[in-house]
């Protein structure tokens, strides 16, 4: 059995009945985004565990073999020409186990989102729409969908309804609007339940992304 990931938990309420599992981007460490947490107007929420995994160290092609926290290899700037299919893979083996983890600690799967920003949003998009159990949410955030042409093959039906909220910047250098707006195509196209937002930002996130965000968790986790 292969050891969970570390992550750092925060809980918006004592004894929380939902949990969102928050996927870092490239580089970045578990708490790169549970700063957020605070500024999120979580009221008319149930309570919340926020966990946020830490990726492991590993080359990345793109950087000249360096070695940084990834979930996947990078093998050129256009991010689709060629993927990492097998590290994405066992990232999602990863990732999952974190699902059933909160399953075991009383939280159904139906109470679950799974979120990511930039190559986390790949992995939060990749696994949550392959779970085997039907979850509350999607939250994508400045990514795109990793491997999409397997995707109408390999997604579960089990979340062919799920509600997914993708958030992208205008002039996002590092992953490019077309490219968002290309993976909520593929998605909308089969049918997913797509809420698409831009904003003028760059490689980030922007203030009213994050009254967007809230908005999103009380419309999937309401008390």
């Amino acid at each position: 059995m292969t050891a969970l990931l570390s992550c750092i938990e925060l809980e918006s309420a004592p004894n929380p009945t939902a949990a969102v599992i928050w996927m870092h981007g490239l580089g970045a460490t578990s708490d790169d985004f549970a700063g957020l947490v605070p500024e999120l107007n979580l009221e008319g929420c149930q309570p919340i565990r926020f966990v946020f995994p830490q990726a492991p160290s590993i080359p990345i092609t793109i950087n000249g073999g360096y070695v940084m926290p990834g979930w996947y290899d990078l093998y050129g700037m256009d991010l689709v020409s060629k993927q990492d299919a097998a590290g994405i893979q066992r990232s999602e083996t990863a990732i999952a186990a974190l699902v059933d983890r909160e399953v075991a600690r009383g939280i159904p799967y139906e109470r679950i989102v799974l979120a990511g920003f930039s190559q986390g949003c790949a992995m939060a998009l990749h696994t949550a729409l392959r779970l085997p159990h039907p979850i509350a949410g999607v939250m994508a955030l400045s990514g795109y969908l990793p491997l999409a042409d397997r995707f109408a093959t390999e997604r579960n039906a089990a979340n062919a309804s799920t509600p997914i909220f993708m958030a992208h910047g205008t002039q996002d250098p590092v992953v490019i609007l077309k490219r968002g707006e290309d993976s909520r195509d593929a998605l909308a196209s089969l049918g997913h339940k797509v809420q698409w937002h831009t904003y003028p930002m760059p490689h980030s996130v922007h203030p009213r992304e994050v009254a967007d965000i809230a908005a999103f968790l009380k419309q999937v986790l309401p008390a």
